[in-house]
């Protein structure tokens, strides 16, 4: 197979300066060799991540005893003995008064909290959780916009050894419960409410209901964000002001705990069941969060980070850990592209000269679709834009490089919630090729399996880890046999984590992401990936969004709809059909042309952008509502009833 030219190479200046380069070097390789620097960080996984701990300075009240004392999965046991801490890691850059976080707003209004100032307020809420009977091991739970609320309140809860978890308040009280209900929590978090296109949206009526279905709440503290006064009413528990929680005089005192002792629980989707509480640990998430966002990311000190998430997100998580770095971190309340002004993001990277800038594909194939240009800013000092929670097409590489800047790392990334990291994406030292991630990420040691559980290069496979990561889940919560992990992760390949993602590991190193495995197209035999004709179809320009499914009929038949949301004034008419038809078949295969090419008012998402392509095909096959999906999860719970609809108009003409 013919090897593509790279979309572009890296700077060798820039590479030069990298600090995965100077890391390398500590470590005695050759840092403009990705490719071998890789191969060692998952042949030698104790050098490798000895090398992260070392060339980071990990401090440790205990030291470790071995790096890598068990290598299974699941169950690998690293950095035996030690004992540390995420937030004393987190918050020991931050003595001065330079800005940690800078909290911005879609409307373009922005303040910096200091490093001194964040290390007093979560002194301060450590404090006031501690008085509150929090101890090491309880849940503190958060319902909160992304905001330094937020990032003060988990640091808080981290440093006293307690587990953090938090949602955004979008998600209704009964969804938010359905959550933190399962984790017992001792103290809830919560705001008056959160910005979203131009609205104040009150939710004060939700902390309360939420509150009430937490019996385990000691106390609630009441964040004032939005400037909507909390009534008096009769809570289930003590209620404290934030502001008297943060603004007391305390000293900073971070517990050391062992090195899995859980930090935090990030919750799957929930689309289908009760969400699952996945746990990691403080020591896993600081090496692997270091190695990601300090060697692939190229953050450090000076550097400044705005990725657009809601709190509920895994890369909510990761934009925290930017302070581990010693960098800038921005929080961002309201919508990604407010209808007053869709390019406010844009404007507040150029304006506070943020130096990695995050968003989705949808994002970025908005701006395009749209018109709209971020080269109007300065935009300069843009030397990575990070794009996560799907496949980025190919088309966006050139509108990136036009309208942003050929000088900028256009780093797609693969990963999960799982793992919170990444498995593939890009780093200063290596090529990009439009449409792919660049490599595995070092110490991921990535595979593409066939059926029978082998490795295949340039043919599509189910994604596989071959061995540990240091962020590997300690466990699922309420799993006590660790039944439900092992069936999530380790019920094909008994050796191999399977992350449920069809990829292509390419002959020259890079990944190309085809869609989820559990929505896998397969006509005739031939499977197909979804993400290939989103990538076609969404190109067009009369289309807004497009999603593609396949359903297995009781009468045996397969039926692969297409369902578009088109662009403002465009009507599905036989010529519109005829031209997605000619493009799938030229962009991607004759295979991949639907059965059906249907208008839809819109397509449906979890609430971190992913669409909703099982829940959607159990529709359309007859599943009931509340069995195929929680419209509670949903980001417009009004289109699950639509998808439904149709899915019994074809059955009741089948019959």
């Amino acid at each position: 197979m013919t090897r593509p030219d790279p979309f572009t190479t890296p700077d060798p200046q820039a590479v030069e300066r990298s600090r995965i380069v100077d890391f390398a070097r500590h470590a005695g390789l050759d840092g403009t060799d990705y490719t071998g620097l890789h191969h060692w960080s998952v042949t030698d996984l104790a050098g490798f991540w000895g090398e992260v701990w070392d060339y980071f300075g990990i401090e440790a009240a205990l030291p470790y005893e071995q790096v890598l004392a068990e290598e299974r999965m699941p169950g690998a046991r690293w950095f035996t003995g030690a004992t540390l801490n995420y937030a004393h890691h987190a918050l020991r850059h931050l003595t001065d008064d330079r800005p940690a976080i800078i909290a911005l707003a879609e409307t373009g209004t922005a303040y910096e909290v200091t490093g001194k100032r964040l290390r007093a307020q979560v002194a301060s809420v450590a404090a006031t959780l501690r008085d509150l009977g929090v101890e090491p091991g309880d849940r503190v739970v958060g319902h909160l916009p992304n905001t330094p609320h937020a990032i003060v309140a988990f640091l808080a809860a981290a440093s006293l050894g307690a587990v953090w978890s938090v949602c955004g308040q979008d998600y209704a009280p009964k969804a938010a419960a359905d959550r933190f209900g399962q984790l017992e929590p001792t103290v809830l978090i919560a705001a008056d409410g959160y910005l979203f296109n131009g609205v104040a949206h009150d939710r004060r009526d939700a902390v309360l209901e939420l509150a009430r279905a937490l019996p385990t709440l000691k106390a609630t503290l009441l964040v004032d964000h939005v400037g909507l006064p909390w009534p008096a009413r009769p809570y289930p528990t003590l209620v404290v002001p934030w502001e008297d929680a943060a603004t007391r005089t305390e000293e900073l005192v971070c517990a050391p705990v062992p090195f899995d002792h859980p930090l935090w629980v990030v919750f799957s989707s929930g689309t289908t069941g009760l969400p699952k509480g996945i746990v990691h640990g403080h020591g896993g998430v600081l090496l692997e969060h270091l190695k990601t966002l300090g060697l692939h990311s190229d953050l450090g000190p000076g550097d400044r980070l705005l990725w657009y998430t809601t709190t509920h997100w895994m890369m909510w998580n990761l934009v925290v850990s930017t302070l581990l770095t010693g960098a800038t971190t921005c929080t961002y309340d309201g919508s990604p592209a407010p209808l007053a002004k869709p390019d406010t993001l844009w404007e507040l990277a150029a304006r506070h000269r943020v130096t990695v800038f995050g968003t989705s594909p949808q994002y970025l194939l908005g701006m395009a679709k749209f018109g709209i240009d971020p080269s109007a800013y300065d935009l300069s000092a843009i030397r990575v834009v990070g794009c996560t929670g799907s496949a980025l097409p190919a088309s966006a590489y050139p509108w990136v490089r036009d309208h942003v800047g050929g000088h900028v790392l256009l780093a797609s990334i693969s990963g999960g919630t799982d793992v919170v990291s990444g498995f593939a994406g890009s780093a200063p030292n290596t090529p990009v090729w439009a449409g792919e991630l660049s490599a595995p990420l070092l110490g991921v040691a990535l595979a593409a399996y066939d059926s029978a559980g082998r490795p295949v290069v340039d043919r599509v496979g189910e994604l596989v880890v071959t061995r540990p990561m240091p962020s590997m889940p300690l466990c699922f919560w309420n799993d006590p046999d660790g039944t439900r992990y092992r069936d999530a992760y380790f019920s094909v390949y008994e050796d191999a984590w399977r992350h449920g993602d069809w990829i292509t590991v390419t002959g020259h190193g890079s990944v190309i992401v085809h869609g989820r495995s559990d929505s896998t197209l397969n006509r005739n035999g031939v499977r197909l990936g979804s993400a290939d004709i989103h990538d076609v179809v969404e190109r067009l320009p009369e289309i807004a969004e497009a999603l593609v499914v396949g359903a297995e009929e009781p009468d045996g038949g397969y039926w692969m709809p297409l369902f578009v949301v088109l662009a403002a004034g465009v009507t599905l008419d036989d010529a519109l059909r005829d031209r997605i038809r000619d493009a799938i078949r030229g962009g991607a295969s004759p295979r991949h042309v639907p059965d059906e090419i249907l208008q839809v008012p819109g397509i449906p998402h979890t609430r971190t952008g992913k669409k909703l392509e099982v829940p959607v095909k159990r529709l359309l096959q007859g599943t009931p509502v509340p069995e195929a999906v929680d419209p509670a999860t949903v980001d417009a719970p009004d289109l699950i009833t639509h998808y439904a609809r149709l899915g019994a108009a074809r059955r009741g003409r089948a019959g």
